[in-house]
């Protein structure tokens, strides 16, 4: 028990340097199939905020829609007579314009994200970039 705290106690004064020197981390290779699946994984995330981008769109889109329907039809009800069905609709409509916001810019950040990672995996291993545009 003596021996193993004897240990504990040579490794709390080991400094970050030294632990960072190790000559493990100086000669590691990585094999060329992990760096194809970083690359898919990075893809496959990149597919799913163009998709989430896609969805924001599609909700930004709807409130408009509803919007000039009922700018089209404005001549057939006044719209003082109507108003408690307007408001609520007009506010579900600027939560969605916020909501596909929202999701636009995020994806938007996601995928300039997902590009930097590709890139920076492309200028780490020069063999890689041949397949990737």
């Amino acid at each position: 028990m003596s021996g193993k705290m004897n240990m504990e106690s040579d490794n709390a004064h080991v400094s970050p340097e030294q632990v960072d020197r190790s000559p493990k981390q100086e000669c590691e290779v990585i094999p060329e199939g992990i760096i194809i699946n970083e690359v898919q994984l990075i893809l496959a995330e990149k597919r799913t905020s163009l998709s989430a981008l896609r969805t924001g769109i599609t909700v930004f889109v709807l409130p408009l829609s509803v919007l000039s329907v009922l700018i089209a039809t404005s001549k057939y009800y006044d719209v003082l007579q109507v108003m408690h069905l307007i408001l609520p609709l007009l506010i579900i409509c600027a939560a969605l314009v916020v909501l596909g916001s929202y999701l636009i810019i995020r994806a938007i950040i996601r995928i300039h994200h997902q590009d930097n990672l590709i890139l920076k995996l492309k200028r780490k291993h020069m063999w890689i970039s041949e397949y990737i545009d």
